[in-house]
């Protein structure tokens, strides 16, 4: 399988010296799902900030397709975010003044596409998460559940290498949790992305492919 994602010897303090992890390793490839566990506090939501260049690491080496991120300025690390990386967050983040559409076509509207092959692909994948009959409704207008969809629609659309959710499944009662992330880990494989899943939620983690518990020595299986 292709690699996506590559971490080696990853090291990440905090201020006043405390280090979260040391000499991490972790190589991910496409269509692989990878549930990261771990006590609040341990570095899980860091260790995201790290892998999509908006946090600095004291030592080692991230590549993301091929491309490394040691010496990109912010201007390079946005570019590579926008051409390789979707994000998933448990707030959401669905702008409230848009249609759920435009929501999701936002990583499109930032590329240099054509404005009809965005649109198609766009109402491609809100039929793929189920949610092809509302177009133009307002993120006023849908559940938990369904707001989740959208923001899993909107960081697959563009089609990137590395999908990274943290806490998705937070702010869901149990029965939508286990159906979003199974919609997730689905979407995720099909599209041959790598996808990196950080959570408290053991039930969350059981759709993973590997579960790994994030320590001051790294990554250990389990």
């Amino acid at each position: 399988m292709t690699e996506r994602l590559r971490l080696e010897n990853v090291t990440k303090s905090v201020p006043g010296g405390r280090v979260l992890f040391r000499d991490l390793d972790l190589t991910v490839a496409g269509g692989e799902l990878v549930a990261i566990l771990g006590e609040s506090g341990s570095g899980k939501s860091t260790l995201l900030n790290i892998v999509a260049g908006l946090d600095s690491i004291d030592a080692g080496s991230i590549v993301i397709e091929g491309h490394s991120l040691d010496g990109l300025d912010d201007r390079a690390l946005t570019v590579l975010r926008r051409r390789y990386v979707g994000f998933v967050f448990q707030a959401f983040h669905i702008l409230p003044y848009l249609t759920v559409l435009k929501n999701v076509a936002l990583p499109l509207a930032l590329g240099d596409g054509d404005a009809r092959d965005a649109d198609l692909q766009v109402r491609r994948m809100l039929e793929a998460v189920g949610l092809g009959d509302r177009t133009d409704a307002y993120p006023r207008d849908l559940s938990g559940g369904e707001l989740q969809r959208v923001a899993i629609a909107r960081a697959l659309v563009h089609g990137p290498a590395l999908i990274l959710a943290d806490e998705p499944t937070g702010n869901l009662d149990p029965e939508t949790a286990a159906l979003v992330m199974d919609l997730f880990a689905t979407a995720t494989r099909k599209r041959g992305a790598a996808g990196i899943l950080v959570t408290h939620s053991a039930s969350a983690a059981a759709v993973a492919d590997r579960v790994l518990t994030l320590t001051p020595t790294g990554l250990v299986s389990g």
